[in-house]
């Protein structure tokens, strides 16, 4: 029995079943410990999104009732046999070509055994030693505020990209002293991607992370939702001084956001450094991140090779693609992260820093573009900057996530062009955003009208306004004139406080300047 794909479908001589930032932040090293260099590398799996499981018809579902969601494959029932999911394989050929992987014409399927509870069959169907694709590359932005003064770019290579099925989930009962094991995610399908130590610390890697989930959202092969274990990280770290050989790694598995990617590789580099620095020696273990604590946690050492014992998996013939399938999946990729950002700055004339804000929250992207597009007599940098600032600013105020975000795009264009034009200033252009937090369908005009936040850009009236403050406030006047000349900023201020905002502070300074003189 083979299996053939052509420009169409897969093939199967037999049986064939069809179907489917946060932002994050570390502290740099001190001093002290500049000297070592760290070396990383991750290891990734991400949940193909598709309704059933990689060899099952059993549905994949988050937060399904336990044990609602398992086949008879699933369970390793005798005389069950597994039958090739074809969305998994697009899914898994889309990514690798996002990826620049060089695609296996010819790939294999191979039996991986360990004994847990939550493996029934005693072994883990996977792709050892032909995987779907080999050497690919990833290039991404590394940026952090207040850490890194402006972006960089750093590039990795990805060893392989292997399709390979999740295993189940034990439950400890610690009250009733048992453990009990949940089959739903037996069988789910995984991409893992097994990525070349090419990363220095905890932000690049991160990085690294937030790109593959930019990609795999626009690819719609993965939910990317970490909190739903759909994104798993393991990242592998070692270090040593330069010019000395590579220090013995430790392994930390199942990261659960990217925070604590950057977190969990920052502590466990100075962790190392430490025992390394009083004489000890690390071992090679596996650590988990208690996000708690803010630290890695033994879990059992790695000291001993397990034997595997790799075996082609008899029940599979060999994935065959034609070159054919492999274009037609190439024409239909989207427009990739690194694109947009490009594109951002050649187009719009925005900064770097800016694309990258833009291209990481999709939201903040699409408001972006669809204002940009219904006028064009706003400047694309005020447009991005009142996104990524004050927008953003409002939501963080009101702990709410911009992904709740229900403010029509034309509403936020409409207050974006009112603060270009002069009619509101920017102090007003916040309150108006807080506004529209509340009532997401209130029309920006009518909100400045209502509660009297138009903007004074009147010459004459605000230079009333300029002499009533200059007689209210000798002291100040005496004080600017005497030589002091921040209080100008206190003089401008009580204008502002007087005029509760209103006043276009540009025109206010002008007028000020000219009577104090």
């Amino acid at each position: 029995m083979m299996i053939n794909i052509n420009s169409s479908r897969i093939r199967l001589t037999g049986i064939l079943r069809s179907r489917g930032m946060g932002n994050f932040s570390t502290k740099p090293l001190p001093k002290s410990k500049l000297k070592w260099k760290s070396v990383v590398g991750l290891e990734i799996h991400a949940q193909i999104e598709t309704n059933s499981k990689l060899f099952s018809g059993a549905q994949v579902e988050f937060a399904a009732p336990v044990n609602a969601n398992v086949s008879l494959f699933d369970a390793a029932i005798p005389g069950t046999l597994p039958v090739l999911n074809e969305a998994c394989v697009r899914a898994g050929l889309s990514t690798a070509l996002a990826l620049s992987c060089d695609i296996n014409l010819v790939s294999m399927f191979d039996r991986k055994h360990y004994f847990y509870a939550d493996l029934p069959a005693g072994y883990q169907i996977t792709q050892q030693r032909a995987p779907l694709a080999r050497n690919g590359t990833l290039s991404f932005p590394v940026f952090i505020p207040g850490i890194t003064k402006k972006p960089y770019q750093k590039t990795v290579h990805l060893h392989q990209l292997q399709l390979e099925q999740d295993s189940g989930k034990s439950l400890h009962d610690d009250a009733a002293g048992k453990s009990l094991v949940d089959l739903n995610r037996a069988g789910a399908p995984l991409m893992e991607f097994v990525f070349d130590p090419d990363l220095s610390d905890g932000e690049e890697a991160a990085a690294l992370v937030k790109e593959l989930i930019l990609i795999l959202t626009r690819l719609k092969t993965c939910s990317c939702k970490m909190e739903e274990g759909a994104l798993r990280v393991d990242a592998n770290v070692s270090v040593h001084e330069p010019g000395t050989p590579l220090g013995t790694r430790t392994e930390i598995k199942n990261i659960g956001s990217v925070r604590g990617v950057a977190n969990a590789i920052a502590h466990e580099i100075s962790r190392q450094i430490d025992i390394i620095e009083d004489g000890g020696k690390i071992h090679n273990e596996t650590r988990s991140w208690d996000a708690t604590s803010k630290t890695t946690v033994a879990m059992r050492d790695k000291e001993v090779l397990q034997d595997y014992r790799f075996m082609p998996e008899p029940n599979l013939p060999p994935l065959r693609l034609s070159q054919s399938f492999i274009e037609d999946l190439r024409q239909g990729l989207p427009e990739l992260p690194e694109e947009t950002r490009e594109k951002l700055t050649r187009d719009y004339s925005l900064p770097p820093e800016t694309a990258i804000i833009l291209v990481n929250d999709d939201i903040l992207l699409r408001f972006f573009l669809e204002i940009s597009n219904q006028d064009g007599s706003i400047p694309p940098k005020l447009i991005a900057n009142i996104l990524t600032n004050e927008l953003l600013t409002i939501y963080n105020k009101n702990k709410a996530s911009i992904e709740e975000c229900e403010i029509p795009s034309r509403s936020l264009g409409n207050l974006i062009k009112m603060l270009h034009q002069g009619k509101v200033n920017l102090q007003i252009t916040r309150l108006i955003l807080q506004e529209l937090f509340q009532n997401p369908s209130e029309c920006p005009n009518n909100v400045a009208e209502s509660k009297n936040w138009k903007q004074i850009s009147d010459e004459g009236e605000i230079e009333k306004i300029c002499e009533a403050t200059l007689v209210a406030n000798p002291k100040l006047v005496a004080a600017y004139r005497g030589g002091k000349t921040k209080v100008f900023y206190a003089i401008v201020g009580e204008v502002a406080k007087s005029t509760e905002n209103r006043a276009n502070i540009s025109i206010v300074v002008e007028k000020l300047k000219k009577m104090l003189k």
